[in-house]
């Protein structure tokens, strides 16, 4: 008896047994997460100021931590303003948002959104074509030659970093102006390409609609109308956003990350002491210093925040342009306008000319309708005498139709006197 029990334990010990299910819930759910978090990262191509690029896939957090600007700038860059123009200065970073360009600058990187779009590659390929190709290595190198230059120098106490006093004294822009340039550069290009596109379309249609009146043409006008407004608000964007950063030149002096980048290396290398200046050029990014009063003068002059003469002049240039483009369109839109009261003139004479068949018929009618009284008279079963004279009838006709066709004449030559019928 006790084995038998023993083998119905044995039996029923298995349905105990806890079920998998749980674990396959948390598994899924596990997934479920790995693939929310991979839907937020989007695609970056960073390129750094020597032309090195890379494709990274992240999420905000990531962009976030990397340039330090606060989550709502990377709104600017989302899909809601992708049609919105706007160029903001952070601390360490310039938030570019024109057209189809959306991309964060610092002093030393281009972090740029959704690179491998249509209209993006353009500048990409721009910003591979014009930026130094300048590897980190020969970068070290040319600093390495800087550092035993300055050990033979007698004036070693004053101190400038390499990359950007470099720039400077060749005359060459920042790196954020480099890229804003050629983001301008190119957002001009493609506007300019495309009011060229609506001029070739725009000029054939209002001549053929000025010639042929039709719902064809007029749909056709219509539909160019409609892609000239939306085409004159984007370059109208992009142009009151230059005008208010040359309006201000506190916003210009803001967006000279190069400026600021070194001014903070400065500050920390001089407040380290002159006791540590073999630990000074690691820290700031190896320190140069000026050979030439003209050199100490240029970087005096560049080391002042209120000079933003070289992002002015930028600005400038590419907001005539701009303001070209504008014009194009504005002469284009008159010239939409002029074919409009054209056409709204041609209908109006048509009109007219309607009028005035209308009024000539009502005269014809008018008359037609005297004579067809005086039958309608005759036609009454009175006795007349005038019924018993032979031949009678066809001269009573004639003298009605004589009599109306005068009327006719008489009431025409009215209206005309009045000008209610052109001559």
């Amino acid at each position: 008896m006790g084995k038998l029990t023993f083998r119905r334990r044995k039996k029923a010990a298995p349905p105990q047994m806890p079920p998998p299910p749980p674990a396959i819930e948390v598994a899924s759910t596990s997934k479920a997460a790995v693939k929310k978090k991979a839907g937020g990262a989007r695609l970056w191509m960073r390129m750094d100021r020597w032309g090195q690029s890379e494709l990274i896939e992240c999420d905000k957090s990531v962009i976030i931590k990397r340039v330090s600007i606060p989550a709502r700038d990377l709104r600017i860059l989302g899909p809601i303003f992708s049609h919105s123009s706007s160029i903001l200065a952070r601390e360490k970073a310039m938030i570019v948002n024109l057209e189809f360009i959306r991309a964060i600058v610092t002093a030393e990187e281009v972090l740029l959104l959704d690179p491998l779009r249509q209209e993006v590659l353009p500048f990409v390929d721009q910003l591979r074509r014009q930026l130094p190709q300048k590897g980190p290595s020969m970068h070290v190198a040319d600093q390495t030659v800087t550092r035993n230059n300055e050990m033979q120098s007698p004036t070693a106490a004053q101190w400038l970093p390499v990359p950007e006093a470099t720039e400077v004294l060749q005359d060459e822009l920042p790196f954020e102006f480099q890229v804003l340039e050629i983001a301008l550069e190119v957002v001009c290009t493609y506007l300019d390409s495309s009011v060229a596109e609506l001029e070739r379309d725009a000029y054939p249609a209002l001549d053929e609609l000025a010639i042929n009146v039709s719902t064809k043409n007029l749909e056709h006008v219509r539909s160019l109308k409609s892609n000239l407004t939306r085409l004159l608000a984007r370059v109208q964007k992009v142009r009151d956003e230059i005008e208010h950063l040359l309006d201000d030149n506190e916003d210009m002096g803001q967006l000279y990350l190069t400026r600021k980048w070194i001014q903070n290396q400065q500050s920390e290398a001089l407040s380290t002491g002159p006791a540590s200046n073999s630990i000074v050029p690691a820290a700031a990014g190896h320190l140069r210093r000026l050979s030439s009063t003209r050199s100490g003068s240029l970087m005096s002059n560049y080391f002042n925040d209120d000079d933003v003469e070289d992002l002015e002049m930028l600005l400038e240039a590419y907001f005539m342009q701009l303001d070209g483009t504008r014009n194009k369109i504005l002469s284009v839109r008159e010239y939409i306008d002029d074919t409009e009261d054209y056409v709204n003139i041609q209908l109006d004479n048509q009109r007219n000319e309607l009028i005035q068949l209308q009024l000539t018929m009502t005269i014809a009618s008018f008359a037609i309708a005297v004579e067809t009284l005086i039958a309608g008279i005759f036609g009454m079963n009175i006795p007349c005498t005038l019924y018993n004279i032979n031949g009678i009838f066809w001269r009573v006709v004639g003298i009605m139709t004589a009599a109306c066709i005068a009327l006719f004449i008489l009431v025409l030559g009215y209206a005309r006197w009045k000008k209610l019928i052109g001559s």
